[in-house]
């Protein structure tokens, strides 16, 4: 999980970059125009292969935390795009606007006063970025504590599921135990009984006895 930490601070400081250098593309003519195109371009394909290497690690962290890692990697790839987005805008932006090389003659106010409000422009462009990856960090983290939350309870209601089950098993053996000791006790007072019927029977037979011969 570090390296993946590592990959989203790379990607973090790259992508506030390629946004600054979007942003001057639009004001730049000729040389320094044309290497801010390359430069964002090699950026935008190193930026995806921090994406690319972000996915590849988070195949082989454990499945509890995988899904706020990539719930993030999903809000990267989504600013990825964005931001490609904005550089083809930016690259056509001058051909559409018809541009001429005579305004780069502005007078020394004019120059200041352009390079303020790019500064500016760039500047909200990185804040809004960071707040965007804020975002998208606490989401994330949310969620990964929601998902440890959940897994938690299921964890303690399956213990929980399993105490009960273990105390209806030694119910069932109580009453097992306890309808066998009743079915002994009961057939050894039917045995009782059939006792004293016959002791009876056979005292009635010797009083009957007794008395015959004596009359006899």
């Amino acid at each position: 999980m570090e390296l993946i930490q590592d990959y989203e601070q790379q990607y973090a400081v790259q992508t506030a970059e390629i946004t600054a250098q979007i942003g001057r593309i639009a004001h730049a003519s000729g040389a320094e125009r044309n290497k801010l195109i390359s430069d964002v371009d090699r950026q935008l394909e190193e930026s995806q292969e921090l994406l690319e290497q972000i996915g590849l690690e988070i195949r082989d962290i454990p499945q509890n935390s995988r899904a706020a890692y990539t719930s993030r990697l999903n809000c990267y790839q989504a600013e990825w795009k964005r931001l490609q987005q904005e550089f083809n805008n930016a690259k056509v932006a001058r051909s559409k606007a018809g541009y001429d090389s005579s305004v780069d003659d502005f007078d020394e106010i004019g120059i200041q006063e352009d390079q303020k409000r790019r500064l500016l422009d760039n500047t909200e462009r990185m804040e809004r970025t960071s707040n965007y990856l804020n975002d998208a960090y606490r989401i994330s983290v949310e969620t990964e504590q929601i998902g440890t939350q959940v897994l938690a309870d299921l964890s303690q209601q399956r213990e929980t599921i399993q105490r009960s089950r273990g105390r209806l098993r030694e119910t069932d053996a109580d009453l097992s135990r306890s309808s066998r000791i009743l079915n002994s006790m009961i057939m050894r007072a039917m045995r009782e009984k059939f006792i004293l019927v016959v002791v009876v029977v056979a005292i009635f037979l010797v009083l009957i006895l007794s008395i015959y011969f004596s009359i006899s």
